[in-house]
């Protein structure tokens, strides 16, 4: 079934796929029906899901679903990784590569490869207070509260350490 993104409630789970580029407008308007296709047709061994789905600044996929109702199950999880692969084929985008870290950088997403990291923390193009979306977070309410958070603040603390 399908539930308003912002109507998910705070210990929603959430999962969150990373484009490689930003969504244009026509692509975010093509792409909202096959969102909400998704969220209402999702079930776990037949259940109804309490789902929705989101493109949140232009650039990330955020599945969420409320565990109180039904968890999920592994089929529908593998499912959901179908319905994310047909996105990335219909968009022409990469959505579960995993290489690259997002910033938030003068109002836009900045991707950085993973290996390029510890240099740019060296040369400053990175600080403590560059702001970091950590795509592992869990729940629908830290994605209010700390998504995007200060690097410093998250896993990618100890890149900074002493600094």
């Amino acid at each position: 079934m399908y539930v308003s993104f912002d109507q998910l409630p705070p210990e929603a789970r959430i999962w969150i796929y990373q484009a490689n580029r930003p969504l244009t407008d026509t692509e975010l308007a093509r792409v909202q029906p096959a969102l909400a296709q998704f969220a209402t047709a999702w079930t776990s061994h037949g259940r109804t899901l309490h789902a929705s789905a989101a493109i949140l600044h232009h650039q990330f996929l955020v599945i969420g679903l409320d565990e109180a109702v039904a968890d999920a199950s592994g089929c529908s999880i593998d499912a959901s990784v179908r319905f994310v692969r047909d996105l990335e084929a219909a968009l022409g985008v990469e959505l579960l590569e995993k290489s690259r870290l997002a910033f938030l950088v003068d109002g836009e997403v900045r991707l950085l490869d993973r290996r390029e990291l510890r240099t740019a923390v060296a040369e400053g193009q990175l600080r403590p207070d560059t702001l970091y979306f950590d795509n592992t977070i869990a729940r629908h309410a830290q994605l209010a509260q700390a998504w995007p958070a200060p690097a410093a603040e998250t896993w990618l603390a100890r890149y900074f350490a002493g600094k």
